[in-house]
């Protein structure tokens, strides 16, 4: 069962307790799959007031198993049991409930949803009462002075009365839950049952015309049917000054004697005075009498304002709306040309693309990578390749690849911009020759097709794959031929493999033989 069913059922229940329909009540409550504590409770109450005993106590038993530390259910179990006339197992459950008071004078269960106070007093003053039932005079007298030292403002039973009737060997009757007092539903989750209009009311209608050469058909605002008559100034209520404070009747109280007044929930009374002996001085429906102080809560009474003396109502501090309609705003300054006039346009905004840095592949003794803005003059990058090389500026010649003839054309500040004009993909490769013969490019590297021109080339096999974590990285997998172009140090060497070159670890590979090109 969802959670809106049990709420639905727990709501419809409630409603027929107050109607005092204790059987339709237990019926709802009985339908509910896998009742929560709260309703377990509510069912052993129901079965309190019908009489049935034995189910009553299962109510109580299922509703501690699903919350062990709910003390009023040990109370009301307590209570079955005294009227089972098993002593020993309510003196138990009264021990119980007291424990679960942990200490404190009472227990409001009004945020759960019961309009009940558990109060140690009552708790001990019905433990009392039960050793009273098994003879054990002693025990209730120490039980009933106990219970005189935590009593509230909101305690029920007259101590004194009932210690007079022990001192006479005499009992009282019990304390117990008020009938038709239990766990209500929460009222936020029940006001979420009814249906809403989110849409609200219809703001437009269908009308037909009268007029038989009227063809509009259509839709039209709610139109008014007639002049609203002028609003008449309310006279202000006058309430009847009453003595007393106001008081709400929160249980049902019976007079016993002459002194005593016949009050029902929801009464309003007006109190006079509070006694000592926790009784209230009333007056009801014109009758003046004592009830028990802790059946009644304090409330407000609203009473409207004075009218002033003239009878007419005040208008609110508001100053009227303004009548003038605003100022018609200028698009801007116009040109008139003859009869045709022509608004200026404002110039667009212009954005300045700032270009992406190229990569600068350089093949020398090895191959380096560096980035370099694209465009940039012959001395600016041959500042560069030196700055990287730690050569010169005089012994460093540069050339690159033409992508047209495949031929090598060496850099200067006349045709950088050829040279640019080579670029692809955000790359440039070149080729770098120093005076000091450490590489040389033309004769001993590669040619313009980019493979091994030197007369006598070394190879090697690779031994392990290579995957290259740097742009001038040389990258192969195990099994292949590796053309040996120059040696970088102990370490590195520069290959040619599948038509790349770059550098690689000398260790990853081995030398297989030495031939002379041609051959």
């Amino acid at each position: 069962m969802s959670l809106v069913e049990t709420i639905a059922l727990w709501d419809e229940a409630v409603a027929a307790v107050d109607k005092k329909d204790w059987k339709a009540a237990l019926k709802l409550f009985t339908a509910v799959h896998d009742p929560n504590s709260k309703i377990c409770f509510n069912i052993g109450c129901l079965h309190l007031v019908l009489g049935d005993l034995d189910e009553a106590e299962r109510a109580f038993d299922s509703s501690i198993a699903k919350d062990e530390h709910l003390a009023v259910a040990f109370f009301q179990r307590a209570i079955t049991f005294y009227r089972k006339e098993m002593y020993e197992d309510a003196l138990r459950d009264f021990k119980e409930a007291f424990n679960q008071l942990r200490g404190n004078s009472l227990i409001d269960y009004k945020l759960l949803g019961f309009r009940f106070r558990l109060c140690a007093c009552e708790v001990l003053y019905n433990t009392a009462l039960v050793h009273a039932q098994l003879n054990q005079w002693q025990m209730a007298e120490e039980f009933l002075t106990k219970a005189a030292s935590y009593k509230t403002e909101y305690s029920r039973g007259n101590t004194e009365r009932a210690l007079d009737a022990i001192m006479k060997k005499k009992l009282f009757d019990p304390l117990v839950v008020p009938v038709g007092e239990l766990f209500r539903p929460n009222k936020q989750q029940v006001a979420q049952l009814q249906k809403r209009d989110f849409l609200g009311k219809d703001k437009v209608k269908v009308v037909a015309s009268v007029v038989d050469k009227d063809t509009f058909s259509g839709f039209a605002g709610v139109q008014p049917q007639a002049e609203e008559a002028p609003v008449k100034p309310k006279t202000p209520e006058t309430l009847r000054a009453l003595e007393g404070e106001p008081h709400r009747v929160l249980f049902e109280f019976t007079a016993k004697t002459a002194k005593e007044l016949n009050v029902l929930p929801g009464n309003i009374v007006f109190l006079l005075h509070k006694d000592s002996d926790n009784w209230a001085t009333v007056v009801f429906n014109g009758k003046k009498g004592i009830v028990p102080f802790n059946y009644l809560e304090s409330i407000k009474l609203n009473v409207g304002r004075k009218s002033s003396q003239s009878g007419e109502a005040q208008a609110p501090d508001i100053p009227p709306p303004p009548t003038l309609t605003a100022p018609y705003k200028p698009e801007g300054p116009q040109e008139i040309t003859g009869s045709i006039t022509r608004t200026e346009q404002k110039p667009k905004r212009e954005y300045i693309q700032v270009p992406k840095p190229f990569v600068l592949k350089i093949h020398c003794k090895f191959t380096i990578a560096v980035q370099i803005k694209p465009g940039v003059a012959y001395n600016a990058l041959l500042d560069v390749v030196c700055k990287k090389l730690a050569h010169p500026p005089e012994a460093v010649t540069l050339s690159c690849k033409a992508k047209e003839t495949g031929e090598l054309l060496t850099f200067t500040e006349a045709n950088i911009k050829t040279v640019w004009d080579q670029a692809a993909n955000g790359r440039l490769t070149i080729w770098c020759k120093t005076a000091q013969g450490y590489g040389k490019p033309l004769e001993n590297g590669i040619n313009a097709d980019g493979c091994a021109t030197e007369k006598f080339i070394s190879q090697m096999v690779a031994l392990y794959s290579f995957e290259g974590s740097q742009p001038e990285d040389l990258s192969f997998q195990k099994g292949d031929i590796i053309v040996i172009l120059t040696e970088v140090n102990e370490d590195w060497s520069e290959g040619q493999c599948n038509g790349n070159v770059g550098i690689f670890p000398t260790c990853f590979a081995q030398a297989c033989h030495s031939q002379r090109k041609g051959n």
